[in-house]
């Protein structure tokens, strides 16, 4: 395996982690959004309580990624940046958006006007962010977008309005919904688990809807893409992505607590990895392939050098903070302070 490859690993591996983690924070916001019935009040108060050690946190895989492209791979980062700013900054402004009203509420006085106000902000900040996200991982896969080198060609709409990126769009912010209530079932206990049940059931069988349909939806605006889908690497990540589904489904059905994150964290890792191998061996669909658009080996060399001695301390750290702040039972009005 090239260096190159290696790194191109490591910017997937951190798509799939900020997927995970992050998304499960996006999802949080949805659901606050979407928070009805008689418990509605306690579902907002467990989703902030189980957000507040971690939601900064997470934000670590998105660093990693960026920073991945930004050193090993300098002309797909300036190329992608270029092309898709747009997108790019709308999705930024909510992650800064959805900070600030995050901490507003969460620090200010629950019956006041900006406690409102900063729900409403946090909520839609955090639908807006990975939808744009995953219409930026949409433009990046269909191949729309028009580069002669390091050069865009095409305008600030192209390719991240198209069906296939703007379908990308939706599967993202189904992916942190269906983690978001998954992650939340264990956490919670009684009738307020129960709520969190229906709707990881019911974003389950909504992201397995939106992935199948978007097949069809690459076959007719991203084609190369679909083709490679046909791949034999990317047919069994496919048909083990939607064991992991099912399964997960048969957990949340059957009240199997424990297993339903862990089935749900494998389920989209398996979407992400799926993918990756489709889009192999392009970072820019038809555009920059991995060795295209790497730096100099010296550079790619040192960074796979430097990345496993920082890892000795941010994983230990995270799985720490994870583990510590996971114990604890959400127990509705009981989370308030």
């Amino acid at each position: 395996m090239s260096p190159e490859l290696l790194a191109a690993g490591v910017a997937l591996g951190a798509v799939m982690l900020y997927a995970m983690f992050g998304g499960a924070d996006f999802g949080g916001g949805v659901w606050s959004l979407l928070a009805s019935g008689p418990r509605k009040d306690e579902q907002r108060l467990a989703l902030e309580r189980a957000i507040g050690p971690v939601w900064e946190t997470n934000h670590v895989w998105l660093i990693l990624l960026v920073v991945t492209l930004f050193t090993v791979f300098p002309a797909a980062y300036a190329v992608i940046f270029e092309a898709l700013y747009l997108p790019l900054f709308i999705a930024l402004l909510g992650i800064v958006a959805r900070g600030a009203a995050f901490a507003f509420r969460h620090y200010g006085r629950r019956d006041s006007r900006l406690a409102a106000q900063s729900l409403r902000w946090f909520s839609w900040a955090s639908l807006a962010t990975p939808f744009f996200f995953g219409t930026v991982i949409g433009a990046v896969t269909a191949g729309h977008l028009e580069v002669e080198g390091t050069r865009v060609l095409s305008g600030p709409f192209e390719g991240w309005l198209r069906p296939f990126a703007l379908m990308c769009g939706l599967i993202g912010m189904l992916i942190c919904a269906f983690l978001a209530a998954a992650y939340m079932v264990p956490r919670t206990e009684g009738a307020l688990r129960e709520d969190f049940r229906r709707r990881a059931i019911g974003a389950s069988l909504a992201l397995g809807a939106a992935t199948t349909l978007a097949i069809p939806v690459a076959a007719a605006d991203a084609g190369r893409f679909a083709e490679r889908l046909d791949d034999v690497r990317a047919v069994g990540a496919m048909a083990l992505t939607a064991v992991l589904g099912l399964t997960g489904l048969w957990a949340l059905w059957a009240r199997r607590y424990r297993l339903a994150p862990l089935l749900a964290g494998a389920t989209v890792a398996g979407v992400v990895a799926t993918w990756g191998l489709a889009q192999h061996p392009y970072l820019l669909a038809d555009a920059l392939t991995y060795e295209e658009a790497a730096a100099a080996r010296a550079t790619v060399s040192a960074f796979l050098v430097a990345l496993p001695i920082g890892a000795l301390i941010l994983v230990p750290s995270l799985l720490l903070l994870y583990l510590t702040f996971s114990r604890e039972k959400l127990r509705g009005e009981e989370t308030a302070h």
